[in-house]
């Protein structure tokens, strides 16, 4: 097998990096920047350049690329923490989905300001009494002639204040399981009726949202795919989720920053990092592997367990190695105080554990 990288791919690389560290002196650096790094500047940067929808279907706007390529800048914006969380969910999830189910109206309604950097999009799936458990939703959406009528609640929608769009998981009916009946609607976030509550957290982070839809009426136009069908495209869009480079590298800056401070004279330091590197090396193998798609359905449950994992090991690493430091109220502190959430958001360690058992090793319930 040859993991060499091609000339194309380490001059792509080359130029992810520089254009990374600009951007970092420019707006900043942001820890975990695909989720906490909101610049919608940088966002319409990232379109001027290729860079959002850089493996879409020429037809649809999108640059035809290789996975591999996207993986490339991706790994490179997010482990120099330039924030791109503007545009990261609509390009990782939201476009693919309206191309694989959504309608020719919808693609042209809708993928035009994603690929632009314009819109950000918030995803509206999990909520208070569901959990990981997707099909025990209880949003619902009623038709009423030609809409859809909303009523319900959303938890820990990443920048559901800012969103342009959610792209709504809710319940259109009831089948022989939980799991029929489920579909996926657009919802304009200025419709009426959508109330939205940032829950500022510990890390002082504000990006996650209660969202509440009381009486919200969008066009039945908005549905995306079959309704109460869309369980398995749901089903996709988190394969897009879990399996990518986002759960590797979320806090590579902090290790940076750790690895210029730690006392390599050590042994024991030297044996930490030596386990952490190949820890990225590992984590970077599965997730290449996604990309490929080498690996078999459902895999990547087990690709954001090792690289999830990796990053708490990470986060530990950071912490010993800036010690009491690593107590004060500062941009470090509140990235190790982040940590805890790698193994939680996008389905927690335990549920991914019960996926692979179950649906990759067909293992009884």
């Amino acid at each position: 097998m040859d993991f060499s990288w091609s000339e194309s791919q380490i001059e792509l690389r080359a130029e992810a990096r520089a254009f990374a560290l600009d951007a970092v002196s420019r707006y900043g650096r942001h820890n975990d920047s695909w989720i906490n790094g909101y610049s919608k500047e940088l966002a319409r940067e990232l379109g001027a350049r290729g860079w959002i929808g850089m493996t879409w279907p020429v037809e649809h706007g999108g640059g035809g690329r290789p996975l591999i390529d996207r993986l490339i800048v991706g790994e490179e914006l997010i482990s120099a923490g330039a924030p791109i969380a503007a545009m990261w969910f609509a390009d990782r999830q939201m476009g693919p989905s309206l191309i694989a189910h959504g309608t020719p109206e919808q693609r042209v309604a809708f993928l035009p300001g994603i690929l632009s950097g314009d819109a950000t999009w918030c995803i509206g799936m999990s909520e208070p009494e569901a959990g990981s458990d997707l099909a025990s939703l209880r949003t619902s959406a009623v038709q009423d002639r030609d809409h859809w009528v909303i009523n319900g609640q959303k938890i820990w929608t990443s920048f559901g204040a800012v969103a342009d769009a959610c792209y709504l998981i809710c319940r259109t009916g009831t089948g022989a399981s939980p799991h029929h009946g489920i579909s996926e609607i657009i919802v304009p976030m200025n419709t009426p009726g959508i109330e939205v509550r940032p829950i500022h957290d510990m890390t002082t982070n504000r990006h996650f949202c209660e969202v509440f839809f009381s009486d919200v009426r969008v066009p039945v136009a908005n549905l995306v795919g079959t309704e109460g069908a869309a369980f398995r495209q749901t089903m996709r869009q988190l394969e897009h989720e879990r399996g990518g480079i986002d759960r590797l590298v979320s806090n590579h800056a902090l290790y940076a920053m750790a690895r210029e401070r730690a006392d390599t004279s050590d042994p024991r330091v030297r044996q930490a990092i030596a386990r952490l590197e190949t820890g990225y090396r590992l984590g970077r193998i599965l997730v290449i592997r996604e990309a490929l798609s080498q690996a078999p359905a459902g895999f990547s449950a087990a690709t954001k367990c090792v690289c999830t994992e990796h990053e708490q090991a990470v986060a530990e690493f950071v912490a010993a190695t800036f010690g009491a430091d690593a107590m004060l109220a500062d941009d470090v502190t509140r990235g190790l105080s982040y940590a805890p959430a790698y193994t939680i958001m996008g389905g927690t360690s335990n549920v991914m554990r019960n996926i692979i058992g179950e649906r990759v090793l067909g293992l009884p319930r």
